[in-house]
Protein backbone atom coordinates (compact mmCIF):
# COMPACT_ATOMS: atom_id res chain seq x y z
CA UNK A 1 0.00 0.00 0.00
CA UNK A 2 0.97 3.44 -0.90
CA UNK A 3 1.78 5.80 1.67
CA UNK A 4 -0.33 9.38 1.19
CA UNK A 5 1.67 11.99 0.39
CA UNK A 6 0.99 15.92 1.51
CA UNK A 7 -0.77 16.42 -1.56
CA UNK A 8 -3.45 13.18 -1.15
CA UNK A 9 -3.86 15.04 2.44
CA UNK A 10 -5.48 18.13 1.05
CA UNK A 11 -9.20 18.46 1.13
CA UNK A 12 -8.96 21.49 -1.44
CA UNK A 13 -6.82 19.20 -3.78
CA UNK A 14 -9.76 16.46 -4.23
CA UNK A 15 -12.21 19.39 -4.60
CA UNK A 16 -10.48 20.87 -7.76
CA UNK A 17 -9.84 17.16 -9.12
CA UNK A 18 -13.54 16.93 -9.14
CA UNK A 19 -13.91 19.96 -10.50
CA UNK A 20 -12.27 19.55 -13.36
CA UNK A 21 -13.84 16.11 -13.71
CA UNK A 22 -17.16 17.28 -13.43
CA UNK A 23 -16.26 20.11 -16.35
CA UNK A 24 -15.18 17.16 -18.30
CA UNK A 25 -17.69 15.38 -18.09
CA UNK A 26 -20.33 18.53 -18.82
CA UNK A 27 -18.52 19.45 -21.44
CA UNK A 28 -18.86 16.04 -23.50
CA UNK A 29 -22.55 15.92 -22.56
CA UNK A 30 -22.72 19.84 -23.75
CA UNK A 31 -20.53 18.90 -27.30
CA UNK A 32 -23.38 18.30 -29.44
CA UNK A 33 -24.91 21.68 -28.38
CA UNK A 34 -22.44 23.62 -29.02
CA UNK A 35 -22.42 24.82 -25.32
CA UNK A 36 -19.27 24.91 -22.79
CA UNK A 37 -20.14 24.56 -19.29
CA UNK A 38 -19.99 28.17 -18.19
CA UNK A 39 -22.79 28.83 -20.97
CA UNK A 40 -24.80 25.90 -19.88
CA UNK A 41 -24.56 27.97 -16.17
CA UNK A 42 -25.93 30.61 -17.54
CA UNK A 43 -28.65 28.72 -19.08
CA UNK A 44 -29.60 27.08 -16.20
CA UNK A 45 -29.95 30.46 -13.99
CA UNK A 46 -32.03 32.19 -17.36
CA UNK A 47 -34.30 28.72 -17.33
CA UNK A 48 -34.78 29.44 -13.55
CA UNK A 49 -35.86 33.28 -14.46
CA UNK A 50 -35.41 34.70 -17.77
CA UNK A 51 -35.12 38.74 -18.58
CA UNK A 52 -32.31 39.43 -15.89
CA UNK A 53 -29.64 41.96 -15.65
CA UNK A 54 -26.16 40.91 -16.36
CA UNK A 55 -25.41 41.71 -12.28
CA UNK A 56 -27.42 39.59 -11.64
CA UNK A 57 -26.44 36.52 -13.40
CA UNK A 58 -22.71 37.24 -12.39
CA UNK A 59 -23.79 37.45 -8.80
CA UNK A 60 -25.73 34.19 -9.29
CA UNK A 61 -22.76 32.55 -10.74
CA UNK A 62 -20.00 34.35 -8.78
CA UNK A 63 -18.50 35.81 -11.99
CA UNK A 64 -17.49 39.03 -12.52
CA UNK A 65 -18.43 41.22 -15.45
CA UNK A 66 -15.10 40.99 -16.91
CA UNK A 67 -15.96 37.13 -17.14
CA UNK A 68 -19.25 37.13 -18.14
CA UNK A 69 -19.32 39.33 -20.84
CA UNK A 70 -17.44 37.65 -23.39
CA UNK A 71 -19.51 34.42 -22.44
CA UNK A 72 -22.86 35.91 -22.82
CA UNK A 73 -21.55 38.03 -26.25
CA UNK A 74 -20.83 34.69 -27.56
CA UNK A 75 -24.41 33.00 -26.99
CA UNK A 76 -25.96 36.32 -28.08
CA UNK A 77 -23.64 35.19 -31.35
CA UNK A 78 -24.97 32.29 -31.32
CA UNK A 79 -28.21 33.16 -30.96
CA UNK A 80 -29.37 31.91 -27.68
CA UNK A 81 -29.71 35.04 -25.58
CA UNK A 82 -30.62 38.85 -25.89
CA UNK A 83 -29.14 41.75 -24.80
CA UNK A 84 -31.36 44.76 -23.98
CA UNK A 85 -30.30 48.16 -22.68
CA UNK A 86 -31.97 48.66 -19.28
CA UNK A 87 -35.18 50.69 -19.29
CA UNK A 88 -34.42 51.50 -15.43
CA UNK A 89 -30.90 52.17 -15.83
CA UNK A 90 -29.30 52.97 -19.09
CA UNK A 91 -25.81 51.56 -17.85
CA UNK A 92 -27.16 48.31 -17.23
CA UNK A 93 -28.11 45.46 -19.65
CA UNK A 94 -30.99 42.71 -19.42
CA UNK A 95 -30.48 39.58 -21.10
CA UNK A 96 -32.85 37.43 -22.10
CA UNK A 97 -33.80 33.99 -23.72
CA UNK A 98 -34.50 33.23 -27.46
CA UNK A 99 -36.30 30.72 -28.87
CA UNK A 100 -33.95 28.44 -29.83
CA UNK A 101 -32.56 28.61 -26.04
CA UNK A 102 -36.27 27.90 -24.76
CA UNK A 103 -36.84 25.17 -27.48
CA UNK A 104 -33.80 22.99 -26.48
CA UNK A 105 -33.77 23.10 -22.71
CA UNK A 106 -35.58 19.77 -22.57
CA UNK A 107 -32.49 18.54 -24.79
CA UNK A 108 -29.76 19.90 -22.89
CA UNK A 109 -31.60 19.18 -19.62
CA UNK A 110 -31.78 15.12 -20.66
CA UNK A 111 -28.41 14.84 -22.47
CA UNK A 112 -26.81 16.12 -19.11
CA UNK A 113 -29.23 13.83 -16.90
CA UNK A 114 -27.99 10.73 -19.22
CA UNK A 115 -24.49 11.83 -18.86
CA UNK A 116 -24.36 11.73 -15.11
CA UNK A 117 -26.59 8.82 -14.85
CA UNK A 118 -23.82 7.24 -16.87
CA UNK A 119 -21.37 7.75 -14.84
CA UNK A 120 -22.97 5.60 -11.96
CA UNK A 121 -21.63 6.80 -8.53
CA UNK A 122 -21.44 3.95 -6.55
CA UNK A 123 -21.75 4.97 -2.39
CA UNK A 124 -21.78 8.63 -3.06
CA UNK A 125 -24.82 10.59 -1.02
CA UNK A 126 -25.01 12.95 -3.44
CA UNK A 127 -27.42 14.98 -1.28
CA UNK A 128 -24.68 14.64 1.67
CA UNK A 129 -22.09 16.05 -0.33
CA UNK A 130 -24.22 18.75 -1.67
CA UNK A 131 -24.96 19.96 1.79
CA UNK A 132 -21.68 19.56 2.87
CA UNK A 133 -20.37 21.87 0.01
CA UNK A 134 -22.96 24.54 0.39
CA UNK A 135 -21.82 24.43 4.06
CA UNK A 136 -18.34 24.77 2.96
CA UNK A 137 -19.17 27.62 0.15
CA UNK A 138 -21.59 29.49 2.88
CA UNK A 139 -18.41 29.32 5.34
CA UNK A 140 -16.12 30.58 2.40
CA UNK A 141 -18.63 33.93 2.36
CA UNK A 142 -17.95 34.89 5.87
CA UNK A 143 -14.23 35.00 4.80
CA UNK A 144 -12.01 38.04 3.65
CA UNK A 145 -10.87 36.06 0.56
Amino acid sequence: MEKPTKLDQQLCFEVYKASSNFSKMYAKALEPFNLTFTQYLVLLVLWDEDKLLTKNIGERLGLGTGTLNPILNRMIERGRLIKQQSETDKRAFVISLTEKAKSEQLAVEQAVFEKVTSCNFMGVNAIALMKNLKELNAAFKTMDL
